[in-house]
């Protein structure tokens, strides 16, 4: 077996190693990051994209896959090619002259857009699966959060990132609500940068996020913005962009109302360093009382949308704004049902997203799904009950229901394609396979038993898949998963540190240990 030696995995500057914090950061990533990847399933071979590595003009030709570009100029190609020059997709097609590009054949594959999320809070991998009532994550985020060294952010980024990349994830919006001290934040940023996806980092307050920032004597937010975008920001044509995790929009906590001011200089500070804004809100009325303090408009995306009004819709809607739906963690946590039909109904195509792990999966297979599930139980149940609070699913009769209205597969491939790069302000570089994007590509497995034979491409991706079709994932023309397996990734370390990290706080947050050998 072939072991090429290419570039480390980190894409990091000169302080990549280590953090103002000064701890030493542990070596997930392998020296010869592109090592040796086995090329047992559909044949890839890191060799195949050796030629391609600091070259914007090497060129690779995937050829004899199935196409789903999301482009809708382009359409799909039951066979057909797709060319990456360098970074990018020079072009699609079927039978594309291979010139002197390597051709890799990926005839067992459907190639489509990387996945997109528009909102996780990544710093907590380690506590993942801990919250399996839906009812303890939040007694561990608040009394974990507060005792994170910048290591557990760094190690709590890493893994998240590692097992987005794994699920197809090409693109994600770190939430990054862990920003206790500027070490916490240069920490998480340095875990964004060697993890090798393409990120926006979410600049959000310091845990407990019941302490608003403004009565916490040890962070520097939002005003370390600045310094970030200086340091780390200074050009938008890299993996990582910024925006500010600005605070809730929720009148339960009713930091926004009593404190106008202070909010205002989140958003006032975003704009300034030119940084896109993402907010949680929740609860009728407050989006309303919100849009007469602070100018609303089309940098912002929000979060969850639970129990708005149509009017406040129709601000979000009027604005520009975008939105981000968790079907899974609000449905679980016994929240609210994602309103997904609420946002169709204002010409507002949503992104979907994972939240948080501790009780929620984090694939976009799942979320996918649960969308088309949610939208089309809510239509049968609020039309044939229009009294129903849709408490729970009914059955209704098939006349009852409106299928003119309900989303497809595609819409709900577009949420996490399309509508995710727009998000996340990124849908001039990712979202659709369309010539002069980047080449964030996923080659998901046609041949697996549950989706052979393949009768619709799309419907396979939505209906059918799960994780273990993921074959292959590039990130910018950069092979980041091979033949099922992360490249150049020690997972051993990954797994070693994630433990230590989890013990750790657990011990210090004085939490018990599930998983603590009992004497």
């Amino acid at each position: 077996m072939q072991n090429d030696k290419l570039r480390p995995l980190s894409r990091g500057g000169p302080h990549s190693a280590q953090s103002s914090a000064g701890f030493s950061r542990r070596d997930f990533f392998r020296t010869s990051a592109f090592g040796a990847v086995a090329g047992v399933l559909s044949g890839l071979s890191i060799s195949d994209f050796a030629h391609a590595e600091n070259s914007s003009s090497a060129r690779t030709l995937l050829k004899g896959g199935t196409i789903v570009t999301m482009d809708p100029k382009l359409g799909d190609f039951v066979e057909g090619d797709v060319l990456i020059q360098g970074s990018r997709i020079a072009a699609v097609g079927r039978g594309l002259p291979a010139g002197d590009a390597k051709v890799i054949s990926v005839a067992n594959m459907i190639v489509s857009p990387g996945f997109i999320d528009t909102h996780r809070h990544l710093w907590a991998g380690q506590l993942r699966n801990s919250s399996p009532h839906g009812t303890e994550y939040l007694d561990l985020r608040d009394k974990c959060g507060p005792v994170y060294r910048p290591e557990d952010a760094y190690i709590g980024d890493t893994l998240s990132i590692l097992s987005a990349l794994d699920a197809g994830i090409t693109t994600i919006l770190d939430w990054s609500h862990i920003q206790n001290t500027p070490e916490h934040t240069d920490a998480v940023i340095h875990a964004l940068q060697n993890g090798g996806i393409r990120a926006v980092f979410g600049y959000g307050w310091p845990m407990p996020g019941s302490i608003p920032w403004w009565e916490n004597k040890q962070t520097r937010f939002p005003f370390d913005i600045r310094r970030l975008r200086k340091q780390y920001f200074a050009s938008d044509d890299q993996l990582l962009t910024l925006a500010l995790g600005a605070t809730s929009i929720n009148s339960a906590a009713g930091w926004y109302q009593t404190n106008t001011d202070k909010v205002r200089q989140e958003w006032d500070v975003a704009r300034e360093v030119g940084a896109r804004i993402t907010v949680h809100t929740s609860g009728r009325g407050d989006i309303q009382a919100f849009s007469k303090q602070i100018k609303m408009g089309p940098d912002t995306t929000y979060v969850h949308c639970r129990h708005l009004s149509d009017e406040e819709f129709k601000l979000i809607a009027d604005s520009g704004g975008t939105v981000s739906l968790c079907c899974s963690l609000d449905t679980l946590q016994g929240r609210a049902i994602p309103p997904i039909q609420q946002s169709l109904d204002h010409g507002i195509r949503p992104s979907l997203s994972v939240d948080e792990e501790m009780d929620a999966p984090n694939d976009m297979f799942t979320q996918m799904r649960l969308a088309l599930t949610l939208q089309r139980g809510f239509l049968g149940d609020h039309e044939a009950k229009p009294e129903a609070t849709f408490k729970k699913l009914v059955q209704v009769d098939q006349d009852s229901a409106p299928p003119d209205k309900f989303i497809s597969a595609r819409d709900a491939l577009d949420f996490v394609t399309v509508q995710g790069a727009r998000a996340n302000g990124l849908l001039d570089k990712t979202g659709s396979l369309t010539p002069g994007k980047e080449a964030d590509i996923v080659l998901l497995r046609k041949d697996r038993i549950n989706v052979m034979p393949i009768n619709d491409p799309v419907g396979a991706i939505v209906l059918a898949m799960d994780t273990g079709n993921v074959d292959s994932v590039f990130v910018g023309g950069v092979p980041r998963k091979l033949n099922g397996q992360l490249v150049g990734v020690d997972l051993k370390r990954v797994a070693d540190d994630a433990i230590k990290s989890r013990e750790y706080l657990l011990a210090k947050a004085k939490l018990p240990d599930p998983m603590a050998v009992k004497n």
